[in-house]
């Protein structure tokens, strides 16, 4: 008898062109990512409405700001060993869910209590729905497109939040604020019968992780993959070692990827907390420092839709470069351009210019921390340490809030503020850079290799 055929599914991927069934996983995860971001900035949306109607002070609002930072940052730690055990797909269908159903319920919220806790356990869903998103992408895209292919789905975040912005400009004045509430938890439900019909498990999950259980559905996937090849008795593999630790959590900890592990946790801490503390402060300090309100909009504005092209150029740049180099680089560009807006004259242009090459730079670079995750991680820990670096990230955007208000109350000047947020900008570049010296284990991520 001959042998059995077999299908490397790592080469399958990465030596073939993008099939329909690929594009349209790129498009569903842009979809959750795009209600992600509308459910994550809604806050922001109805918060002057809400204030007045309930008759509360803005500061008796920070609760519910936070609250739902630290759902983030508790879901993302969560939900990542958990889908390196069941698989991306429940986990990505529950967690758009979760976020939809509490933000609909959040609409009902009698009081502000009520309303801090909702939008706690929604930011559990909005914590998980993001890096799995992101994961699922990763491990359906061949490796020369596949940091480009992530940040744009990683894009939807703000496309998201703009659409937020756009819909509530229109329906608060018409509907009120509840109104808001309702369409973000709606809308995710809505998805729900969609996401579970067109979206398929992981197939390098799939293989990675038990492959005679999973034999049935890998090969309905090869089927759409790759229809010549497809044969229920192939023998499906990929290139990667069985993995040495049983815990996802463990192996990203382990010999090997500790150091690394710690090194994207670190850039990604600082990262995110100058990017939150500058989306949050940024008005009140331009304002503060001379301007007029509509023009400290416009500069914020500016820094956040610099981020969106940073993404998109970025992405197209780590695939065709040295990622931990160009990273470290944009970084350090970013401190600099943060540095000297400290430095710059009442000029708006010059403020604008500056804030968007901030922008490009931090946002942008954030962006592409999801790519370099998911290419130093194994299939059987990657949910885990992409997750585990957007939780631990978030505790950035969580410290982001304090340290801003520190600031202001302590009387720093504009200069100081500015060279003061130069400084972890600079620790992120030169982490990632440390990064790029780590490898991890032989024989566990050999196909991401080709990255580093």
């Amino acid at each position: 008898m001959s042998a059995l055929p077999s299908v490397n599914v790592d080469h399958l991927i990465n030596t073939r062109p993008m099939t329909p069934m690929q594009w349209r996983i790129v498009l569903l995860c842009f979809l959750v990512i795009a209600l992600d971001g509308f459910d994550a900035a809604i806050m922001g949306f109805i918060a002057p409405e809400l204030a007045r109607d309930w008759a509360v002070s803005k500061l008796s609002l920070g609760p519910v700001m936070s609250a739902g930072l630290i759902g983030v940052a508790i879901g993302a730690l969560i939900a990542g060993p958990l889908a390196d055990r069941v698989g991306r797909k429940p986990v990505l269908i529950c967690a758009v869910a979760f976020f939809g159903a509490l933000t609909l319920a959040s609409a009902f919220a009698p009081d502000l209590d009520w309303m801090v806790a909702l939008r706690l356990l929604a930011g559990l869903g909005l914590g998980a729905a993001m890096p799995n998103a992101g994961t699922m992408v990763s491990e359906y895209t061949p490796l020369q497109r596949r940091s480009m292919l992530i940040t744009v789905v990683l894009s939807g975040f703000t496309f998201g939040a703009a659409a937020g912005g756009f819909t509530s400009a229109y329906m608060i004045p018409v509907f009120g604020w509840k109104s808001i509430l309702l369409v973000g938890g709606l809308l995710p439900l809505l998805a729900l019968p969609l996401l579970i019909s067109a979206m398929p498990e992981s197939l390098r999950w799939l293989v990675a992780r038990r492959p005679a259980r999973h034999h049935a559905r890998s090969a309905r996937i090869i089927q759409q993959l790759a229809p010549d090849l497809a044969n229920g008795q192939a023998c499906l593999s990929v290139d990667e070692a069985p993995a040495t630790v049983s815990s996802p959590i463990g192996q990203i900890l382990s010999r090997g990827f500790f150091t690394g592990t710690l090194l994207l946790w670190l850039t990604y801490f600082m990262g995110l907390f100058l990017v939150y503390l500058l989306g949050s402060w940024l008005p009140t300090l331009i304002k503060d420092n001379g301007m007029s309100v509509s023009d400290a909009a416009l500069i914020t504005a500016l820094f956040q839709f610099g981020g969106t092209v940073g993404s998109l150029l970025l992405g197209w740049l780590i695939d065709r470069s040295n990622p931990h180099r160009t990273l470290a680089v944009v970084y350090l560009l970013g401190g600099l351009a943060i540095y000297l807006i400290g430095t710059a004259s009442h000029g708006f242009a010059l403020f604008a210019l500056l804030a968007a090459a901030a922008g490009f730079c931090m946002n942008g670079a954030n962006a592409c921390m999801y790519a370099l995750a998911a290419n130093f991680y194994p299939t059987q820990a990657r949910a885990t340490g992409v997750s585990w670096m957007r939780g631990i990230g978030g505790l950035g955007s969580i410290a982001s809030g304090f340290a801003g208000a520190h600031m202001l109350g302590a009387g720093w000047t504009f200069a100081t503020v500015f060279t003061a947020l130069a400084v972890p900008a600079l620790i992120a570049g030169i982490a990632v850079f440390l990064k790029g010296n780590v490898m991890p284990p032989s024989g566990l991520a050999q196909p991401h290799s080709l990255l580093r």
